[in-house]
This record gives structure tokens, C-alpha cells and sequence, in this order.
């Protein structure tokens, strides 16, 4: 278990609910987990947690065996690749020092870059199929260009485990799937994974392990066809749904219009 959290509670100030409330969760290598849930049910704070962020009011997290404590940041930052759900660009740059920034961990503020450091950027862009751009500016990217960078990014500090927040947000359907499909292929090669989303549909034809949290609390977890059942999730998403196998035969959840009746779906 490369990343885990035991029994993890967390309450902000001024609040009378945890925002989490003993939550445990394990992150494998090869293996892709996704964290999912309606708005508040804290999955946010879960990630926030595992990564050290925030206090625990409760519990532990161990990353490679270790309890959080005893990572530096630095350290920290050589094992878990982090690509946040919100980040603004800044500053001028091209794609390659982009990914370049990635071996901050590494380098340090002022450490040469050497060649393991070019190597690893340019196994990042090729993994990430990016390279054809490592001399554009980053502002001139697509948001699916410019999220399939900062993965890349996250890949330069060659970690163990990938994590992700709301990693599709505002893209369209195309870039959905190929942020996706990249995850998928990066996992399969060994990484380990962990995704926080609300794309429902999304989590159940590529994760393998699926996390529902509601309320602060885990509500199921499982492979995605034990977890995603449509009793569970109309009773934690307060809505209506059917839920029907693709031809994969991964669960796909339809959300229903009110009195509408489920039906069959010909496939």
C-alpha cells in the first residue's frame, strides 16, 4: 500500500459535523481508485488529508509504510505527484519548463539541472503525449492540452502514486476521455492512482476500486458494479436514477426525470 488513511476524522473550525468522520481508504500500485460523492460530502477534505494539508482530528496516514509525519515535504513530493483541481497560469513559460518544474523536489531552489533531470522530462511529455509541444507557450494550449501537461508535470517527479482532483472539470467530452484514457494507460504500467470525481460514469468504466463517500462517511466501496447500484445512489445523491452494464460491462447510471420509470436499454 503505497498511500493509506485509517479511521481519518477532520473537523473545521466552528463547524459541529466532521467533514470526515473515520474514514479509511488504500491506495495501490497498478491499481486505480476513485473517490466519489455529491457536492460536501468531503472529498476534497479526504485528499486534503491523505496529502497532509489539513489537521486530523482523528487517525493516521501512512504513505510507503511511514506515518505522514515523517515525510518532509520535499520527500513528500518525490513519491506523490499531485495535479490539483484548480491552477491558474501565471507566468510565461513553454511546456517543457512546464514539466521541467516538476524536479523542484528533486533539484531544490537552486540545483543544476542534469541530464536524469532532462531524461525524466522527456519520458513525462512522451508518456503524456505531449512532446510536440514542449516549445509552445503553456498559454496557448487547449484545456485538455494544458491538463495532459500538468499530469506530465506530476510524472517529472517520478512518483509512486498519482493523484488527482476533479481532474476533467470544464473540459468536453473528448478531452474527458483522454484524460481518462491516460490515467488508465499510466496505471496499467504500474503507478498507482487515486481520482477524485464527479463524473460518474467516468469512475465506473476506468477505476477499478470505487470509493462513495456521503456525509463525511463511506457509504460503499467496491468495484464499481458493487458500489454503483441504483438504490445506493439515488439514496446518496437524493435523485432518481437507473443503472444499466455497458457493453464493458461496467455499471452506467442514468439519471432519471421525475416520475419517469426506469426501462430496459438495448445495447
Amino acid at each position: 500500500m503505497i498511500l493509506e488513511g485509517r479511521h481519518l476524522r477532520v473537523r473545521y473550525a466552528g463547524s459541529r459535523e466532521n467533514a470526515l468522520d473515520g474514514v479509511s481508504i488504500g491506495v495501490e500500485p497498478a491499481r486505480l481508485t476513485a473517490v466519489v460523492g455529491p457536492n460536501g460530502s468531503g472529498k476534497t477534505t479526504l485528499l486534503r488529508a491523505l496529502l497532509g494539508l489539513v489537521p486530523l482530528t482523528e487517525g493516521e496516514v501512512f504513505i510507503d509504510g511511514r506515518t505522514i509525519a515523517h515525510w518532509s515535504r520535499a520527500a513528500l513530493a518525490r513519491v506523490v505527484g499531485v495535479v490539483p483541481q484548480r491552477e491558474e497560469v501565471v507566468e510565461e513559460m513553454t511546456v517543457d519548463h512546464a514539466v521541467l518544474l516538476g524536479r523542484y523536489s528533486r533539484l531544490g531552489a537552486l540545483g543544476p539541472v542534469g541530464v536524469a533531470d532532462r531524461l525524466a522530462v522527456d519520458d513525462a511529455l512522451a508518456r503524456c503525449d505531449v512532446a510536440q509541444f514542449r516549445t509552445r507557450a503553456v498559454q496557448t494550449l487547449s484545456g485538455g492540452e494544458w491538463q495532459r501537461v500538468r499530469v506530465a508535470r506530476a510524472l517529472a517527479q517520478e512518483p509512486q502514486v498519482l493523484v488527482l482532483d476533479e481532474p476533467t472539470a470544464a473540459l468536453d467530452i473528448r478531452h474527458e476521455m483522454e484524460v481518462f484514457e491516460l490515467v488508465r494507460h499510466l496505471v496499467h504500467q504500474g503507478l498507482a492512482g487515486l481520482v477524485v470525481t464527479h463524473h460518474l460514469n467516468l469512475a465506473a468504466r476506468f477505476a477499478d476500486h470505487i470509493v462513495l463517500l456521503d456525509h463525511g462517511r463511506v457509504k460503499a466501496e467496491g468495484a464499481p458494479d458493487a458500489v454503483f447500484r441504483a438504490d445506493l445512489v439515488t439514496d446518496v445523491f437524493e435523485w432518481p436514477v437507473a443503472v444499466h452494464p455497458w457493453k464493458d460491462g461496467s455499471p452506467q447510471i442514468i439519471p432519471l426525470r421525475p416520475g419517469e420509470p426506469d426501462f430496459p436499454v438495448a445495447l
